[in-house]
């Protein structure tokens, strides 16, 4: 119990722990800033969430399947936002796949609107985050970087798609590169949310 991450004895005594304790605070602040856009729109967070999602990633990952993994809930859990989603009239299903059983999302108008009047969610810590020099959020992006890679590939994230883990990224000694846009990537520009991401094939 006396080395418990949470433990303030223990966090004085190892700066990982404290780091672990700043992003559960960190996690903290989304989960009330969520809670405070659905109260006042009269959504649940997963369906603010989904919503967002749909409008700004590609087609084949709006589906009931990987909106479970990204989001890491159960696929009922999923469907049953959906089907509310559905109700509101904020979503329409598209069965024109192959496979006449699954079909992918797509944004109404009026879940179009929704999404202009919810993205903006997290902009308290944004607003935050703008007020650090350019040093330090680099510094900070190439840690939250390496550390999304990290957990995803050790199995404790789900979902990912950062450059780290893309099969066009390429490490050349200190020099980060694409060999899809064929060009050295500096660490700013180094992706956490990739639309043209592809798993290695080695995961």
């Amino acid at each position: 119990m006396d080395n418990s991450i949470f433990n303030p004895t223990q966090q004085e005594q190892d700066i990982s722990s404290k780091i672990v304790a700043g992003l559960e605070r960190i996690s903290e602040v989304f989960k009330v800033l969520l809670w405070e856009k659905a109260k006042l729109v009269g959504l649940s967070p997963i369906q603010i969430q989904i919503l967002i999602f749909i409008a700004f990633h590609k087609r084949e990952l709006c589906n009931v399947s990987h909106l479970a993994k990204e989001f890491n809930v159960t696929k009922p859990t999923i469907s049953d936002a959906i089907r509310a989603l559905n109700r509101k009239g904020m979503i329409s299903k598209d069965f024109s796949s192959s496979d006449n059983r699954s079909y992918t999302l797509q944004l109404t108008e009026s879940g179009k609107k929704m999404v202009t009047q919810t993205n903006d969610f997290a902009m308290p810590l944004k607003k935050q985050i703008d007020n650090f020099n350019e040093s330090e959020l680099t510094g900070l992006l190439n840690t939250l970087s390496n550390l999304i890679y990290k957990l995803n590939y050790n199995g404790v994230l789900t979902v990912q798609r950062t450059c780290y883990g893309c099969k066009y990224y390429q490490k050349n000694k200190e020099t980060n590169y694409c060999n899809l846009l064929q060009k050295i990537l500096m660490t700013t520009e180094i992706r956490l949310d990739c639309p043209e991401y592809e798993e290695k094939a080695n995961g």
